[in-house]
Formats: structure tokens, sequence, C-alpha cells
């Protein structure tokens, strides 16, 4: 019974763990984007940002297809794997968490 019961909180565990990565990897982001991905100005925030668009973004710096200061030379930085990690971390989160109303 305890054999099954670990078995099926495996996915759950494993994407805690890749939500850790992801936060770990966007650690450098909040030095423009704000803690958790919520700017608080000049930057846009990354918070609650479904994945497919933070990586259609981060794609367009990589390529140079999108004019960039510096994120062209961040996201150049990161494999596809990290990147996906690092949008599934802005993704989860909530944009207007800790903001007071």
């Amino acid at each position: 019974m305890t054999l099954v019961c670990l078995w099926a909180l495996a996915p759950a565990a494993h994407a805690g763990n890749a939500l850790d990565a992801g936060r770990l990897l966007a650690a450098t982001c909040a030095n423009c984007h704000g803690t958790d991905g919520r700017s608080v100005g000049g930057t846009e925030s990354l918070a609650g940002m479904p994945g497919d668009t933070l990586l259609r973004k981060l794609a367009a710096f990589t390529s140079g297809e999108k004019p960039a200061t510096i994120m062209h030379q961040i996201a150049k930085g990161y494999t596809p794997d990290q990147l996906a990690l690092i949008a599934a971390y802005f993704a989860a989160q909530r944009p207007d968490a800790g903001v007071a109303r």
C-alpha cells in the first residue's frame, strides 16, 4: 500500500522540483522584472504570463528577431530546457500576489 501511495505522489513531487528549478534559474530575472516576475515598472511583468508566450518572446530575443539591449545576451545563456523551466515558473506565479488593495 505504501509503495502505491508513493508512486501516486511522484508526478506532484516531480512538478515541484521543476518549479523549484525554474525559480532558481529565474532568480536573475528579478533584477529587471521584479521579484517572482512582478515588475514595479520600467520592464514587463512576467508573473502569470502563459509559458508558450514567454518562450516565443525568449526565442525572438535569442534569434535576434526582437531587438534588445541585454535580453538577447541573457536568453542565449540558457538551454531550451532551462528556458522552458523559467517560462513554467513565471506562468505559475500570480500576477497580483502581494499587491495591496
